[in-house]
């Protein structure tokens, strides 16, 4: 397992902690994103760090490392420094690998600390006009009278967008393939194609395809409705049982990252967050702020570890 030089650590451990929190950042943060470009997970955080580096007086450098539903990035900031250079920007495919994954290099509550959380998004349940398909409920009925038939794209496995559309498989009761992608952009073009039949999508990519008539929204996952889509009903709406499922997107630090870091860097965000112009380019895509506490985010990965282990196990899907 990695860790800083022992000359490194034996400075942070010696510096107090406002004295930490004074000096970083020094240099540059590098910011891992789990999933390819194009992502919910991408394109949020990108915003969001054009208000914060001004504010860090630093450059935040984004570097896209996708695969294995998010787990292959997660593990390669597990082994960097914990010196609060190195950021994991993840979603709440966070919570869904420990479940879905038999062989993790790591554990995903303890390895990985909640530094600051950045929003959440809707998925919307997206099809192509071509289907004919009109509404949820008749989407729901043609999946149950032609079992298997239906297929549904992902941006991989155990990723939050793949969570989302089981949650609604399992409450509709219809049986579907799912058809993993590397990244967003391409399961949005096979969707549009008519190639695969639906996605449970961050409204944060789909809306512009929505708006220009090249998808059709059948339903949102949210608790409720997006603002983007008034008249587009919610999973619950429809009438359809614990199929909600909240995308949020935040960020974590390996195991060891002073606490002087994680609070300066939580105040830093929630400044930002409250900024009016980066709330306007928020708002526009969908996304909403979500500011708390590392403590409060914390809370929140432990019992959605919990909700969605128990649920992988009712669903039976499993990855070894």
């Amino acid at each position: 397992m990695r860790r800083l030089s022992l000359f490194g650590l034996l400075v942070l451990l010696a510096a107090p902690p406002s004295a930490i929190a004074e000096t970083w950042p020094s240099k540059s943060i590098k910011a891992v994103v789990p999933f390819g470009a194009g992502s919910a997970t991408d394109i949020i955080p990108r915003i969001v760090f054009e208000q914060l580096q001004g504010q860090l007086g630093q450059s935040i450098v984004v570097e896209n490392r996708g695969g294995a539903g998010g787990t292959i990035g997660a593990a390669q900031v597990v082994k960097s420094d914990p010196d609060g250079y190195t950021w994991l920007v993840h979603s709440s495919a966070h919570t869904v690998a420990p479940a879905l994954y038999s062989n993790l290099p790591f554990k995903a509550e303890t390895d990985l600390v909640p530094m600051s959380m950045i929003g959440s998004v809707p998925n919307v349940l997206i099809i192509s006009p071509s289907k004919g398909i009109k509404t949820v409920q008749d989407f729901v009925a043609f999946g149950k009278a032609n079992p298997g038939k239906l297929n549904f794209a992902s941006v991989g496995i155990g990723s939050a967008v793949h969570l989302s559309a089981e949650r609604f498989r399992v409450s509709a009761g219809y049986d579907a393939v799912h058809i993993p992608f590397k990244g967003g952009a391409e399961a949005l073009a096979e969707v549009i194609a008519g190639r695969v039949d639906y996605y449970f999508c961050p409204i944060a990519t789909a809306l512009p395809h929505i708006r220009e008539g090249k998808l059709l929204a059948l339903a949102v996952s949210s608790k409720t409705r997006a603002a983007q889509l008034p008249d587009v009903p919610t999973t619950l709406e429809a009438g359809f049982p614990d199929s909600d499922y909240t995308l949020w997107v935040g960020i974590l630090g390996p195991s060891g990252t002073p606490e002087a870091v994680t609070e300066k860097l939580n105040g830093e965000m929630k400044k930002a967050l409250a900024a009016p112009a980066l709330r306007e380019k928020l708002d526009r895509i969908g996304v909403q702020t979500m500011p708390m506490s590392p403590d409060e985010f914390g809370a929140l990965i432990r019992t959605e570890l919990k909700t969605y282990g128990d649920f992988v196990k009712k669903a039976g899907r499993k990855v070894n």
